[in-house]
């Protein structure tokens, strides 16, 4: 049961960069909305609970929710935790199915639904634990590091453009230059890459899960880490399924009866960022790993596509993660061709 299942006052937040709409929705009212637009920032969420309290509300009695929003949020969810106030933040998709059909949107629009959202699951909705401040370093690092490997690709691709015209031009200066600009891009991003890993080797137990994930062939330093901080340092799944489909790797299937027969398919509604590394660990695991090679080359002699199997490798990366986790040993490849 939730703990929230007694709370009487609903707060939906709708969220973005520089301002918040907020819509209080009671019990006993479940129709009647006071609404109001506060900036995100300190100012902004002490003014808000100055408005709560002038509509007669109880905080202790009041559950806040909001839809995940990234960066925008983050603040937020820091000064409730402070505060000790209770909240939740589900994802938009979530919200959106749960009210059948919607017209319209806005940010008050959207503020009211998600009030109106938390009144309807207060039973089962969970509260909302904000990660530990040295996984949100790591996140704000595996962030940047991925803005560095954007600019550095970027300028990669200029490279190839200006020695087309160089051909003709026979100027050194923009190719030099450019060259430069990647070597500095390749410094900072190994730089990047140093200081996770000092900041994971910092706190034991995100050392041990970060040493037992990364035992798992086509599990790096970005990909390990990148689990850790949507994990919550593996705390937010209870097993590899689970964390498959949040990244969009588990496909599903849909009948019904015996006329309705839909092939099995991943979602699109996933962490994308993540199946992007997992296809990139896949595609070296292959490579590397005696089992998992001899799947792919089985697979690819049934007739199954390149991305397909890549997709079955992925999840199959993901689970070994998680059993190793659980077993707390690192993970032992026992493949022989006998097994094939």
């Amino acid at each position: 049961m939730s703990k929230f299942t007694k709370k009487t006052g609903f707060i939906g937040i709708d969220i973005s960069k520089d301002t918040f709409d907020a819509a209080l929705l009671h019990e006993q009212s479940p129709e009647s909305f006071k609404e109001k637009k506060f900036s995100n920032e300190l100012n902004g969420f002490e003014a808000m609970l100055q408005w709560i309290s002038s509509q007669k509300v109880l905080l202790s009695e009041s559950l806040f929710c909001m839809e995940h929003t990234g960066n925008y949020g983050l603040l937020l969810y820091a000064w409730l935790s402070q505060k000790g106030i209770d909240f939740c933040v589900q994802p938009g998709l979530e919200i959106r199915q749960s009210l059948g059909m919607i017209r319209g949107k806005n940010d008050k629009i959207d503020a009211r639904r998600i009030a109106t959202y938390a009144l309807m699951k207060k039973a089962t909705i969970k509260p909302f634990i904000l990660p530990a401040k040295i996984l949100i370093q790591i996140k704000q690092l595996l962030t940047y590091r991925d803005q560095l490997v954007r600019i550095k690709t970027g300028l990669k691709n200029s490279l190839k453009s200006h020695q087309l015209y160089q051909k003709v031009s026979n100027l050194e200066y923009v190719i030099q230059d450019i060259g430069k600009q990647i070597q500095q891009q390749t410094e900072r991003i190994e730089q990047v890459e140093k200081l996770i890993k000092e900041i994971i080797e910092s706190e034991q137990g995100l050392k041990t899960n970060f040493n037992l994930a990364t035992s798992v062939k086509g599990i790096g330093l970005v990909i390990a880490a990148f689990m850790l901080v949507t994990t919550n340092n593996f705390t937010s799944f209870d097993n590899g399924r689970k964390y498959a489909c949040y990244i969009g790797t588990a496909p599903f299937g849909s009948t019904s009866g015996t006329s309705i027969k839909v092939k099995p398919k991943v979602s699109h509604l996933a962490n994308k960022r993540m199946k992007t590394l997992f296809s990139n660990g896949a595609n070296s695991a292959k490579s590397w790993d005696p089992e998992l090679k001899a799947y792919y080359k089985r697979k690819l002699k049934e007739g199954k596509e390149h991305k397909l199997i890549i997709n079955a490798i992925s999840c199959k990366l993901v689970n070994r993660v998680f059993a190793v986790i659980e077993r707390r040993t690192p993970y032992v490849t026992v493949y022989g061709n006998n097994f094939v």
